[in-house]
């Protein structure tokens, strides 16, 4: 199987031989930066980055965006405004010696026609340290330009050394407009598109269609063509069509990537805002994904001990509850308790006090001295021990009239810190009355905080 080749050389035209067989996203793709529709706030009149791809000057780039929204094609502009040779490169098929055979390839037909060489490198991510590095020698000398392409975030997926050589392009799903327009031009290019059929769509079947492709021309465009497949010449296609061209459709997820820890993160906030609507959405759209709904019981768990804490004790057993009853139940079952631990969670009454608590106790045991165990709280093991004083002064709680010892705990330094402090919502309210009472109980005469 072949890793790179000039496209060029195979340019689909509609009606001729085999390129008549081209998906109509294929055939439809962009010719020109005119014709490149959606990432107007990266390429649009007037950016700095379109100006550099007319004067053939872009340079190396990673274009970062999801499937679909045109990260292959403005790498064919790059090259054509640039008078360059376009090689694809997969990173799923090839490795390090297939880099060093496409930069000889380079090399070759520099030495052959005095043209440069872009190389598009697919799914740049997948590429480990040692591969990515060995772009770096020959993109610093020029020997080509490097353009990736990654639905992953850069700052995780790429090294640091090719990061600092190339540009990050973020791309972003095409806007409803953009959509309605690409599907109104392959409608009715006759060269290219479906111009010759005569075919329509009417508006309710365009919104749908936007509804669901989610930004994504190549899926949008994919659409149509399933459409239009079932259609007689001249038909309108209708909402119904949209529909079934879509109903096997995938939803947008990468499950090691960024989409599936959004989810996730739209998910966390909307429990702790208290947003039950947008609680169970975000589950579901991440369970309709293909996300695993223990990530997802995961999230609850978290909520439950972090955002609700003591405001309701109950939170953290159904949070770990629903967990174990997805692990045992699986899908589709189990997006059932999870559900009702997103609805419980989200309704709660929410407070952060215990996380507080916690990492103001972490940081004073990382950050400040190093106090030891008061004398009487350490345990008397041996006759030494006893000698040192260890474990003198000590009152078994429970031998107190009401099981509060008048005894102090922290050492002196900290005898007034005041790592938690409970909120007024819900049981913690009441957690908050029984620490005052058990401050004076532990200090008589101590006045409550």
């Amino acid at each position: 199987m072949e890793l790179f080749g000039d496209p060029a050389d195979d340019a689909p035209r509609a009606g001729k031989g085999k390129a008549a067989l081209a998906p109509l996203a294929e055939r439809m793709r962009p010719r020109t930066l005119a014709e490149y529709l959606g990432q107007e706030g990266v390429v649009g009149e007037g950016r700095a980055l379109r100006a550099a791809i007319e004067a053939g000057a872009a340079g190396s780039l990673l274009l970062w965006g999801p499937p679909g929204v045109g990260k292959t094609t403005l790498a064919l502009l790059i090259a054509q405004h640039a008078g360059l040779h376009f090689r694809p490169f997969s990173a799923v098929l090839a490795g390090v010696a297939q880099v060093r055979e496409a930069v000889a390839q380079a090399q070759q037909d520099r030495a052959r026609d005095g043209r440069g060489t872009l190389l598009f490198v697919d799914e740049i991510h997948r590429f480990n340290k040692a591969q990515q590095d060995a772009f770096l020698p020959h993109v610093e000398r020029g020997d080509l330009v490097l353009v990736g392409a990654t639905t992953e975030n850069p700052s995780f997926a790429v090294t640091g050394a090719l990061l600092s050589r190339c540009r990050v392009v973020p791309l972003q799903p095409l806007p409803p407009d953009a959509v309605k327009q690409l599907v109104r031009a392959a409608l009715a290019d006759r060269e290219r598109g479906l111009g010759v059929r005569g075919l329509r769509i009417d508006d309710a079947a365009l919104d749908r269609l936007v509804a669901l492709a989610g930004g994504d021309a190549r899926r949008s465009l994919g659409c149509i063509e399933a459409c239009a497949a079932g259609c007689v010449d001249g038909e309108t296609m209708t909402a119904a069509m949209v529909a079934e061209a879509f109903q096997h459709r995938v939803l947008a997820h990468d499950k090691d990537g960024d989409l599936h820890h959004d989810l996730l993160s739209a998910l966390h906030k909307s429990l702790r805002n208290s947003d039950v609507q947008a609680a169970v959405y975000w589950l579901a759209r991440a369970i309709e994904a293909g996300a695993d709904p223990v990530h997802a019981a995961r999230r609850l768990v978290a909520v439950a001990a972090e955002d609700v804490g003591l405001a309701d004790p109950m939170a953290l057993q159904v949070a770990v509850a629903a967990l174990q009853a997805s692990q045992f139940l699986g899908l589709p079952e189990a997006r059932l308790p999870l559900a009702e631990a997103a609805v419980y969670l989200a309704a709660a009454p929410k407070s952060n006090a215990i996380y507080r608590a916690i990492a103001a106790a972490g940081e004073a045991a990382r950050r400040g001295p190093q106090h030891p165990v008061p004398p009487h709280l350490r345990n008397a093991t041996t006759k030494l021990a006893a000698d040192l004083g260890h474990g003198q002064g000590y009152v078994y709680a429970h031998d107190s009239k009401d099981g509060v010892a008048a005894m102090e705990c922290l050492p002196p330094e900290l005898r007034d810190a005041r790592f938690y402090q409970p909120g007024a919502r819900g049981f913690e309210a009441k957690v908050a009355e029984r620490m005052a009472d058990n401050d004076r109980l532990r200090r008589p005469g101590r006045a409550a905080d």
